[in-house]
């Protein structure tokens, strides 16, 4: 069943999201909404503030990299074979040099814009059956894990650009909070939720 995708804008893009515990009803059930939800929109990951849910909880497939003709063959195998759930994540150290790169979001659609991140990461978190595992990650990985855990700590990759570039995008944000934008996947708006009040 896909979900609709909360647009920038929606106070829960912002919140603070709890942990999940082994006795969450249906996490299974969510898990699997999720990936269908990032799926269908095209996606290569989601977190759970993007479908309405205050949780420390993302989904990352990171396959649709893997034909970058830029990567080396080693890191395009990696990337082939980057599909997780994390839940209950949390960065334990940022490492390598600072990385530009262009960066989209399924909750700010139209938009993209470049991103300076740390090139290294050290995650824990817990699997789907709440096995503890911790991931050194490099590159493409790196970055898209990075992007999704700001969703579960309220932040969005519009925070990391520059003030001008910012100040350029603040109408066409404000068409987005608005609503006023077309999008091939189901979203939900935080002007809709006013007229719903």
């Amino acid at each position: 069943m896909t979900l609709p995708i909360y647009a920038y804008g929606h106070p829960i893009l912002r919140q603070k999201t709890e942990e999940i515990d082994t006795n969450y009803p249906d996490l299974k059930s969510l898990v699997d909404k999720m990936w269908e939800t990032m799926y269908n929109a095209n996606g290569v990951g989601l977190a759970a503030p993007q479908i309405g849910l205050a949780l420390r909880l993302f989904v990352v497939d990171a396959s649709p990299f893997a034909a970058d003709p830029e990567l080396s063959e080693e890191e395009q195998q990696q990337i082939k074979q980057f599909k997780h759930v994390f839940i209950n994540p949390s960065i334990k150290v940022f490492q390598g040099d600072q990385v530009d790169f262009n960066e989209g979001c399924l909750s700010i659609p139209d938009i993209r814009g470049e991103v300076t991140r740390e090139d290294g990461i050290l995650i824990s978190y817990y699997d789907l059956d709440f096995k503890y595992h911790e991931l050194e990650l490099t590159g493409l990985a790196s970055r898209v894990v990075q992007h999704e855990y700001d969703h579960i700590e309220g932040k969005l990759f519009t925070d990391k650009l520059s003030p001008f570039k910012r100040k350029i995008l603040k109408s066409k944000l404000l068409q987005i909070e608005k609503g006023n934008i077309t999008v091939d996947y189901p979203m939900e708006f935080p002007s809709k939720q006013k007229n719903k009040l």
